[in-house]
């Protein structure tokens, strides 16, 4: 709830009362140094009697003395200390820094990688920025083909490393910029296969003459004519990145197979021109040739498996319609700009976020919020970038563009989902990062073997090179972002959207889940049934009071009570004075009126005499009806019931999580009446009722302490720090910005049974990971130990490497065809 009546730079003031402020600072999310910095200087000051925080969710709460130190004043203070906090990036954070450069400020630079051809490309540009001692954290990933790099290196110093290497970068900071690579990918995905198709007709003539061993000089030169365009045309790139590795003396899949085919045909160039000696111009044809099949299919696994990110990117349309002087101008969508009038026809996309300023439409969301029906929009209301608009024309004031609408997050959510590196490839990523290098050393220990054996110099020769070939790092790198991969596109496509690769892991394990009531096992549709009044003022007047005190409130009772005053056609009246205290209630001013609305421990809190109104709200908790007292001038005024049922699958959802041996409970702030009467409804047996979020947040700690692993599932501001603390928390897409924010996926329809349907596909995704580690550690592990005992040669060799990260990836997607519930 925002409360705010300054604006505020640096943080966000979310309640107040006379001598307790709290606050959300997005300088001090996650970050304990700075919340700990910031609780120093406050508690120097004697005004200050109580700091409490937590850094989570950047969340503050202060207690002080308001006759010494005015509110006014303490926000004004806060605002300039927290931003002389944000000037300086926090040290914790920070690696050794060397003396000969000064560290600039804290940046986040995100872009795509061009060229990386295997798991070890990503490895090798990770392990270069690891180096860095101005990079704090670094991930690259080879099936999305993206680097993320936290850091004090700006966005061109990263492009200077990377392209250093010899890969290519591009920014992908809008939806247009995220289209155009999604071009290119196709563009290279046609290339690869261009290639393949000219090295497999220059090679197979070359692996037919091969076969049979002829004598013949004229057919010796005819393998040697058309090898050569497939080793130095087809096959430069691999020549070219293991050359630019040399020099950064690193090495990767790329090296081995320039390694493997540059010996073939070295050693058969002065062979053929002494007319003595074994030729291996096959194989150095084949290999390539294989190689190239085999990267051409990947390329086209990858794209199969990157689906989920395409359909939400074209979603936004290329072109707007903007009002500019009183002219309607066709403009590129990322020349729209912010308060930009915008004409949607009918049948139109919506360019951007923004609000209605005229007409009426139906505009369909499916596509983004997974809610099957079009939803009416007029005047003040929101619409979502990439929605489909109705029968009517609309005039939209744009509110977002570029990276901060709504589809632009939901793309970047899943980016990085994507991007995060599970606990389970960490590992794999330490054996990948030495495992070229080891393959080299059995190579060369493969030859030398074979040589004192006494074995000819061309067999010993012929499988060292097939050592090099059939060693695939490329099965081990891609075994788990594939995986991730599918596993969070499908989640996307299904309306789950994942912050972090990590939770869909973590998902799989769950056997406790927390439930909040009012807005996620029941609909949060809720309604007014019921009015008691305790006071002499008109039921007009106590209406309009509290629907006036209530206009700004975000919590579903508050709007609750607003509804029914505008359905009954009473006016609302200015609001003088608003301040919301989380888990409790509101103070408001109307009409010079001070007026209290909240339950029971805030009119309390506030000593106000409740007198029959306990009896009467007791009499509704009994029919599931949530009470909510109104006080006016310290006086009690009337208790309103108001009515939420449960979500019609919210029954279903706690009997599938029954089913998967894991308990739920519900913890909630409502009283312990309506508390069960909702839980017998659903199924839940536990019920917690009366709950503040301080007390959330201990139960979620409570059962993490007794070794569980806890999900959250909640939708309001008081679940946000439960939902940071569990082990996953699970927002309601509908509920409030910050508890989105806290929360690890985000069910976007608010339908609770994709709560099991995402434990599912979690345990599908871990199998899947497994299969595939399996496989690239049980391929690796016997074909190296045959391939230098000679039972192999290098064409079957080259063959092999390239279908198992082909088997990785196609294993990967059948994840595609899991359903859910």
């Amino acid at each position: 709830m925002t409360t705010e009546t300054e604006p505020y730079k640096n943080f966000k003031l979310m309640h107040a009362i006379t001598s307790r402020i709290r606050i959300i600072a997005p300088v001090l999310k996650k970050d304990e140094e700075r919340t700990y910095i910031l609780e120093i200087l406050l508690k120097k000051r004697p005004e200050i009697l109580q700091v409490r925080s937590r850094p989570q969710i950047g969340s503050v709460v202060i207690q002080f003395d308001s006759a010494k130190l005015p509110q006014k004043n303490l926000l004004i203070l806060l605002d300039a200390v927290l931003g002389n906090i944000a000037k300086k990036p926090s040290s914790h954070l920070k690696p050794p820094v060397k003396d000969d450069f000064q560290a600039g400020p804290l940046e986040s630079v995100d872009l795509a990688v061009g060229g990386m051809t295997c798991a070890s490309c990503a490895l090798l540009i990770e392990m270069v920025f690891k180096r860095d001692p101005k990079v704090m954290q670094v991930s690259v990933n080879f099936g999305t083909e993206t680097i993320s790099v936290q850091g004090h290196l700006n966005k061109t110093e990263v492009c200077s490393k990377i392209e250093s290497l010899g890969y290519h970068p591009a920014s992908m900071d809008t939806l247009s910029q995220r289209r155009a690579l999604i071009e290119k990918e196709r563009e290279r995905i046609d290339l690869a296969r261009s290639r393949f198709l000219w090295a497999g007709a220059l090679s197979l003539p070359v692996v037919a003459v091969g076969m049979f061993m002829p004598a013949a000089r004229w057919l010796h030169a005819m393998q040697f004519v058309l090898t050569t365009p497939v080793v130095f045309w087809s096959g430069k790139q691999f020549f070219v990145k293991a050359w630019r590795l040399a020099k950064q003396r690193a090495a990767n899949m790329d090296s081995l197979i320039a390694l493997g085919v540059g010996a073939a045909y070295g050693y058969s160039l002065p062979a053929f021109i002494r007319r003595r000696g074994h030729l291996y111009f096959e194989a150095a044809a084949a290999i390539i040739t294989l190689v190239l099949l085999g990267r051409y299919l990947e390329e086209r696994a990858k794209g199969q498996a990157g689906e989920a990110i395409r359909k939400l990117v074209d979603l936004q349309p290329q072109t707007a319609n903007v009002l500019r002087d009183g002219v309607e101008i066709i403009v590129e969508v990322d020349a729209v700009e912010v308060d930009d009038i915008l004409v949607v026809r009918p049948g139109e996309k919506i360019p951007t976020d923004g609000v209605v300023i005229s007409g009426v439409s139906t505009v369909d969301e499916s596509m983004v919020t997974g809610e099957s029906l079009p939803v009416i929009k007029e005047i003040n209301h929101r619409v979502i970038g990439g929605c489909v608009n109705g029968n009517g024309v609309l005039k939209v004031r744009a509110t977002a563009v570029g990276m901060d609408t709504v589809l632009a997050g939901i793309v970047h959510m899943v980016d990085q989902a994507q991007a995060t590196k599970l606990p389970i490839q960490k590992q794999v990523d330490k054996i990948s990062a030495v495992f070229v290098p080891s393959v080299m050393g059995i190579a060369a220990l493969t030859m030398g073997g074979w040589m004192l054996a006494g074995a000819p110099f061309a067999f010993a020769f012929g499988n060292a090179i097939t050592v090099l070939l059939i060693a695939c790092p490329c099965a081990l790198g891609l075994a788990t972002p594939a995986a991730i991969m599918v596993g969070t596109g499908q989640a996307a496509s299904r309306g789950v959207y994942i912050r972090n690769g990590e939770s869909l892991e973590i998902a799989a394990k769950l056997n406790v889940i927390v439930f909040d009531k009012t807005g996620t096992i029941t609909e949060g549709k809720s309604k007014v049934s019921d009015m008691v009044k305790f006071s002499r003022l008109a039921d007009y007047t106590i209406l309009c009071l509290a629907a006036s005190a209530e206009q700004h409130s975000e919590h579903f009772l508050g709007k609750a009570i607003v509804e029914h005053v505008k359905d009954l056609q009473i006016e609302l009246h200015e609001c003088h004075y608003f301040m919301s205290t989380t888990g409790l209630g509101i103070t408001a001013e109307v009409d010079k009126k001070q007026i209290l609305i909240g339950n029971l421990a805030w009119m309390q809190q506030n000593n106000v005499a409740i007198g029959d109104a306990e009896t009467v709200a007791a009499s509704f908790a009994a029919e599931g009806k949530t009470s909510v007292y109104m006080a006016v001038n310290e006086k009690m005024a009337a208790i309103f019931a108001i009515a939420d049922k449960p979500r019609a699958d919210a029954a279903q959802a706690i009997q599938h999580l029954y089913r998967l041996g894991i308990q739920t409970l519900m913890v909630t702030g409502d009283n312990e009446i309506t508390a069960n009467f909702i839980a017998e409804q659903v199924g839940i047996k536990t019920v917690i009722a009366n709950a503040k979020p301080e007390q959330k947040l201990a139960v979620i700690k409570q059962y993490q302490d007794e070794g569980m692993i806890v999900g959250m599932i909640g939708d309001g501001i008081n679940d946000a720090p439960a939902l940071a603390a569990a082990d996953v928390g699970f927002a309601i897409g509908s509920g409030t910005d910050i508890a989105i924010e806290s929360a690890d996926l985000t069910l976007v329809q608010g339908d609770i049974t994709k709560v099991t349907e995402t434990i599912q596909l979690s345990t599908d995704t871990i199998r899947v990971i497994k299969q595939n580690l399996f496989w690239a550690f049980g391929y690796n592990t016997i074909a190296i130990p045959v391939a230098a005992l000679g039972k192999l040669n290098p064409m079957i060799a080259s063959a092999a490497m390239a279908l198992s990260s082909v088997s990785v990836i196609v294993n990967s997607l059948r994840l595609n065809n899991t359903k859910g519930e």
